[in-house]
């Protein structure tokens, strides 16, 4: 099974370079950097806690941002030592520079993305505001994979931790602190 994974992932590593484009280039080299130490999540995080309506749904995306980094970036990362792909290509095939971070299993950008959109998703907010936040995701995720600095299985994984790490702060954030509660405290 990890040598047909190993397999896929080599296809879509050098296949991938077929559909790039100039246009497509900038596009995802602006999205991977909106992922970049998650800016794009703080910016929205501070929009919620802005609002004492969305307060509590900002708390928790913080608490979601941190259990993925440290599940994905502290942990996973190091128990695993996958290395990026982008560090056997040539320079001129470089889209991007190599990131700071020498491994590349799960995707942190797609983690922290993924674990952002399930807590806003399971927070009920509005589709107006659900649908830009899973669409942003998605393109983070995949230009990790078009700009080859991940795997395709490093962003599939790091969308489930995302999804799981999202799902369980959410759980622990309401057992912790349940809403109701937290609106007397604000």
């Amino acid at each position: 099974m990890f040598a047909r994974l190993k397999s896929l992932d080599d296809r879509i590593f050098d296949n991938i370079p077929r559909i790039h484009r100039p246009a497509i280039n900038r596009i995802m080299v602006t999205a991977t950097r909106l992922g970049n130490a998650g800016i794009i999540w703080w910016f929205v995080c501070l929009m919620f806690l802005i609002s004492p309506k969305w307060r509590y749904t900002g708390l928790v995306i913080i608490f979601s941002i941190g259990l993925t980094s440290l599940m994905g970036e502290g942990i996973i990362k190091h128990a695993v030592k996958r290395v990026r792909p982008c560090h056997d290509l040539d320079e001129e095939d470089k889209l991007l520079n190599n990131p700071r971070t020498f491994y590349s299993f799960p995707s942190g950008h797609t983690a922290s993305s993924f674990a952002v959109a399930m807590v806003v998703i399971l927070s009920h907010c509005p589709v107006y505001v659900m649908l830009p936040i899973l669409m942003i995701a998605s393109l983070i995720g995949f230009s990790r994979v078009y700009l080859r600095v991940h795997y395709l299985t490093d962003v599939v994984v790091g969308l489930f931790l995302g999804l799981v790490c999202g799902t369980a702060s959410v759980m622990l954030f309401h057992a912790i602190v349940p809403q109701d509660l937290f609106y007397v405290m604000v």
